[in-house]
């Protein structure tokens, strides 16, 4: 029987893969490691990578928490608050930013959440943000994602892949974060799914990211840019930065339930501008690249 236990240690060992697989396509960079505790119950692992030649950031995050749910999490799960039930949540949360316009930023997160009356359920998300988008790439990467989906099950892609539309969407900026991917949450024992069968598609999720976005990385790095196209990605990192801040239900969970602030913060990139009504000029790469910023482009 599948126990939380075996969930946890297998994120464990995803965390630690994906650092190694990162740190070898980096060909620089190292992870530092940062353990922490929380006071309420459980702790985590931050890794963190700053100096890479081809990662400005990157985090991998893991981490195991539990104890009384908070009120903010119940309600934003809409749960009866009466009887306080404990809580258990454990998963791999990963943002990486590079040096190179050229290569995307990428986030993926899995995790597995339980509660004391046994309810439980998996979620996550993996999507890609370029900051300037490469058609080839997003095909690329959405091909992957979908037959990673369709290993599991067929209505897995289109369905997640419509609720990453919808759940990676600055609704302030009416644009999407990037090309979008995959989000999914509140995978429970139903239909015929079992507990097994929901992990093994979350194993799937997991295990494919270092392979596809080290390819990435080694595919976009070298490219040339000037002054111009990096002033570029620091405005489309700060479109990052408003989303994780207003919308991102991950930023919000670990502040509600007293995470460690540092590792919560951790998606957010070295560097990011503003600049006041900025309006890219007609036929540009930069242009184009916001044309590719909405809902429904069916990459796969």
């Amino acid at each position: 029987m599948l126990t939380r236990s075996d969930i946890q240690e297998w994120f464990e060992a995803l965390q630690q893969n994906i650092c190694s697989q990162l740190e070898e396509a980096d060909g620089q960079g190292k992870f530092i490691n940062d353990n922490w505790n929380r006071k309420e119950g459980g702790g985590g692992l931050s890794r963190v990578l700053t100096t890479g030649r081809i990662i400005e950031k990157g985090g991998v995050n893991f981490s195991a928490v539990w104890g009384k749910t908070p009120e903010p999490v119940l309600k934003m799960m809409k749960l009866e608050a009466d009887n306080h039930p404990d809580f258990f949540a454990t998963g791999v949360s990963i943002v990486m930013h590079p040096i190179n316009p050229m290569v995307p930023i990428i986030h993926m997160n899995v995790r597995y959440f339980e509660m004391s009356d046994g309810t439980w359920w998996f979620g996550g998300g993996i999507d890609l943000t370029p900051h300037y988008v490469n058609e080839e790439d997003a095909r690329y990467f959405h091909q992957t994602l979908r037959s990673v989906c369709e290993a599991h099950h067929s209505s897995y892609y289109p369905e997640f892949k419509k609720w990453a539309d919808d759940y990676f969407f600055i609704r302030h900026r009416n644009e999407t974060r990037g090309v979008g991917g995959i989000f999914f949450d509140y995978l429970k024992g139903e239909n015929g799914f079992t507990k097994e069968s929901r992990f093994e598609f979350v194993k799937g999720v997991g295990s494919a990211f270092a392979p596809l976005y080290t390819q990435l990385m080694k595919s976009n790095h070298n490219y040339p840019y000037n002054e111009k196209e990096k002033q570029w990605q620091f405005l489309r990192r700060g479109r990052y930065v408003e989303f994780n801040l207003v919308w991102d239900r991950g930023t919000k969970f670990g502040l509600d339930t007293d995470g460690r602030t540092e590792s919560i913060l951790m998606s957010l990139p070295p560097q990011a501008s503003w600049e006041y009504n900025h309006q890219p000029a007609e036929n540009t790469a930069e242009a184009k690249t916001l044309s590719f910023l909405r809902k429904g482009i069916q990459w796969a």
